[in-house]
């Protein structure tokens, strides 16, 4: 095992590498359910049985496959925001597309990805965007934790002004983000407690603070209520392999109604959505010190990712990509795949102990979020404030994926106004500053996908 992941070359052991995958697991274990919330019955209307088992294999699967290819701590299931998007596409057809004919635009997606893989176009991301962007992304991604961790747990809540006419989605100066209350609700005050262990035990410096913290707010959440014991005498410790969606994706529907929109956005989302995680993750976890060795890596496992968007169509899952999440193991000390693999190894398992891991709730995971994007943030000192044309494009890089809960909203702006910036900059100045081909071709992209396809 020390010779197959280099244990020591990156600094790490056993047990910390299974510590720091055990944290993974259980700060993306919350997919298992959320992901039946929309793409099952009541979302894109598959079967329940088929989403938890699609979820739980894919994320398996795929997550041991980039631990074991490509010796990375990145931990990979359906990716949020897609799967939304994934059911809004059936919703919202009346009937005209199938979760079967979804599923076809999916796998397309990912073959696109691979072509782009294997042809080194993805990896040419990380040598045409600038430094200070991708600096930007991995603190970007870190705020946009924290505010997936205060929404999980209710600590920010959302206020309608009152007497307003609002619809879908709610225009801006309709709502308010507030502070959820501690008094009538108990997952936002458990959150705020589990919240205080972490930083504690983060200052005295206990190795597996996340674990030991997500675990302790568990426990305390029980009887506060908000912790859920009913799974455990009520859930199927066997699981239901009798509707299963293995297969069921239907490729000539997915191009005979032309889902070709529909291809081109879970395509552009999961592009940068992937470029993001990777680059922030991997900085986070000291790959990308070795410039060279750090893109190899980097470029390995976005061909890890691009068969996992596909083998996630075939299993039965929206696009499975990689999650943010895994930077809580990182935090934790996982520094090769042993942690990925770990990390997969228990969404197999989930298969057989769902009840268990079924049992931690949101507001136990969410602390663990928000100390990571603490941590994450601490990146923001490497970004050149002082010269404007590097400042502004890293500002809505950063701002933006929070404020619109989207991580290629983000990267989209900071391209994009980078682009502009440097253009104006080198016609009007004497300092030129270099434009990759590959910087004009997204810009292109990116002012494609909002100006006929808008922000999904």
């Amino acid at each position: 095992m020390e010779r197959f992941f280099k244990l020591k070359e990156h600094g790490t052991n056993i047990r910390t590498e299974i510590i720091a995958g055990i944290t993974t697991f259980m700060t993306m274990a919350y997919i298992l359910v959320v992901n039946n919330t929309f793409l099952g019955p009541t979302g894109a209307g598959m079967p329940s049985e088929a989403v938890f088992f699609a979820t739980a294999v894919g994320a398996g699967l795929v997550t041991i496959l980039m631990g074991l290819f490509v010796n990375v701590p990145i931990g990979m299931a359906p990716g949020m925001g897609l799967n939304a998007y994934f059911m809004t596409v059936v919703l919202s057809s009346n009937g005209v597309i199938t979760w079967q004919a979804a599923l076809g635009a999916v796998f397309i997606s990912g073959i696109i990805f691979l072509i782009l893989t294997v042809t080194r176009v993805r990896q040419m991301l990380l040598v045409a965007v600038p430094e200070n962007l991708k600096t930007a992304i991995t603190v970007g991604i870190g705020l946009f934790i924290t505010i997936v961790g205060f929404k999980l747990c209710n600590l920010v809540m959302v206020n309608i002004v009152p007497g307003t006419d609002v619809g879908h989605p709610v225009p801006g100066h309709a709502f308010n983000l507030v502070l959820g209350s501690l008094v009538h609700q108990k997952d936002a005050l458990l959150a705020l407690i589990g919240l205080l262990i972490i930083a504690v035990l983060m200052v005295i410096r206990v190795k597996g603070a996340l674990l030991i913290g997500i675990v302790a707010t568990t426990l305390i959440g029980i009887p506060m209520g908000v912790t859920n014991l009913s799974s455990l005498t009520s859930g199927h410790w066997i699981p239901d392999f009798t509707n299963l969606a293995v297969g069921q994706l239907d490729l000539k529907a997915a191009l005979h109604i032309g889902l070709f929109d529909i291809i081109f956005i879970f395509t552009f989302v999961e592009l940068f959505d992937t470029f993001g995680t990777l680059v922030g993750t991997a900085t986070r976890a000291g790959i990308m010190k070795d410039k060279k060795k750090g893109e190899k890596t980097i470029g390995k496992a976005m061909l890890v990712d691009a068969v996992g968007v596909s083998t996630g169509a075939v299993l039965g899952t929206s696009t499975i990509t990689a999650f943010v999440e895994s930077s809580a193991g990182v935090e934790e000390g996982g520094r090769t795949g042993l942690t990925a693999v770990t990390t997969g190894i228990l969404f197999l398992l989930s298969l057989f102990i769902a009840p268990l891991a079924l049992v931690v709730p949101s507001a136990a995971t969410a602390p663990a979020l928000i100390i990571v994007g603490v941590l994450m943030m601490s990146q923001v000192r490497n970004i050149d404030w002082d010269n404007f044309l590097l400042a502004f494009p890293a500002f809505l890089t950063i701002v933006l994926m929070p404020f619109t809960g989207g991580i290629a909203n983000g990267i989209s702006a900071g391209i994009l106004s980078y682009v502009v910036l440097a253009v104006f900059n080198n016609l009007f100045t004497s300092n030129k500053m270099k434009i990759h081909w590959l910087m004009w071709v997204l810009a292109i992209i990116v002012v494609i996908r909002f100006a006929f396809m808008g922000s999904e």
